[in-house]
């Protein structure tokens, strides 16, 4: 039974790189041990049934000398956006862990931005070294094709992450209307104020419930609040434990206004309609793939109708996937469990 440790953004709060881990988990074979790298291994431990290290210990080193395998555990690890910790940290890791001597592989991976020549030096002489890669996105499989790094490109994995039931189902009036915002630098106080004003407009011309859908609470929840004092009834803040339900969730919800890349996909997962908020590439790259509807933060109109027309005619004119995309998608993104089982059993 090969030890396997995975390493990623684990342990955060953040609903979507628990949603990775989660479906990582679900396509590890049966024959794996995981051990978890986690900011909260407590917690991570107790939510998982998993053994856990807590990530930037000691703890973390000896864990991945014991091991057979270390796996980048999906996301966008390798990125210097905001600075070069990131690509720091866990290249120094990946390059630990082949030093030791033990199988490594990078899965479900979002390269970059790597706006600088130190992080791009850094991402590419951790990924050499590697068994396998899979990458998430277009523009990170054209990345490693200029490195000349064999890889397989499939969608992102949180597409098959399976849904479990919700502690209590909505019982707001239909249409509801969920929306994910963060902060980020994009989201200015005069772009939030215009969104906020937009989205008020929508409710009233719909009688619309508005369900706000925070998904790392230390980066939502006062945006969650704030747009709750700003809304008419109905209205509500959803609490969710568990990453898997958010997919039922957005299988009772009539459309998402979202920011973050995971609300987006475990709600298109679920077919319910989207309309984007980008402050991203992952999130453009995204919308071109599955033909979302949005706006690039930075680019948000100046006119409040204009905002609240195109939300309107997404509602009323939207659908979610078909079931053609669904299946496509569905098919590609096996490829990362393929590539698990195919290595690790």
């Amino acid at each position: 039974m090969p030890k396997v440790v995975l390493c990623g953004y684990y342990g955060q709060g953040n609903a979507g790189d628990e949603a990775l881990l989660v479906t990582l988990l679900q396509m590890l074979p049966a024959t794996a041990e995981p051990i978890v790298l986690s900011h909260n291994p407590a917690v991570t431990a107790a939510a998982y049934g998993v053994k856990t290290a807590p990530h930037k210990s000691l703890q973390t080193l000896r864990a991945i000398a014991a091991a057979d395998w270390f796996i980048w555990g999906g996301g966008s690890l390798m990125q210097d956006s905001t600075s070069l910790a990131s690509p720091l940290y866990y290249g120094g890791l990946m390059k630990f862990a082949q030093w030791c001597g033990k199988k490594t592989m990078a899965w479900g991976q979002g390269i970059g931005p790597l706006n600088s020549a130190i992080a791009q030096w850094i991402t590419r002489f951790a990924l050499r070294s590697c068994k396998a890669v899979s990458v998430r996105d277009q523009a990170s499989s054209d990345l490693l094709k200029t490195w000349r790094i064999d890889h397989i490109l499939a969608p992102d994995p949180v597409w098959a992450l399976a849904g479990i039931p919700l502690a209590q189902n909505l019982d707001q009036p239909h249409p509801r209307i969920a929306v994910n915002l963060r902060s980020h630098p994009s989201l200015t106080p005069a772009r939030m104020s215009r969104l906020s004003t937009a989205l008020q407009s929508l409710q009233r011309e719909l009688q619309a419930t508005i369900v706000l859908v925070p998904f790392q609470k230390s980066q939502d929840q006062a945006i969650a609040e704030q747009l709750y004092q700003a809304l008419a009834e109905p209205k509500i803040i959803v609490a969710i434990e568990q990453p898997q339900q958010f997919k039922t969730l957005f299988s009772q919800v009539d459309f998402l206004i979202g920011m973050r890349l995971h609300s987006l996909i475990i709600a298109a997962s679920a077919g319910c309609p989207c309309f984007a908020l980008s402050y991203d590439p992952k999130v453009t790259q995204l919308q071109q793939q599955c033909q979302i509807p949005g706006f690039a933060l930075t680019d948000l109109p100046e006119n409040l109708e204009m905002i609240t027309e195109q939300w309107r005619d997404s509602f009323t004119g939207g659908q979610g996937l078909v079931s053609q995309q669904q299946g496509d998608i569905q098919q590609n993104v096996d490829r990362h469990r393929f590539l698990l089982t195919s290595l690790l059993q």
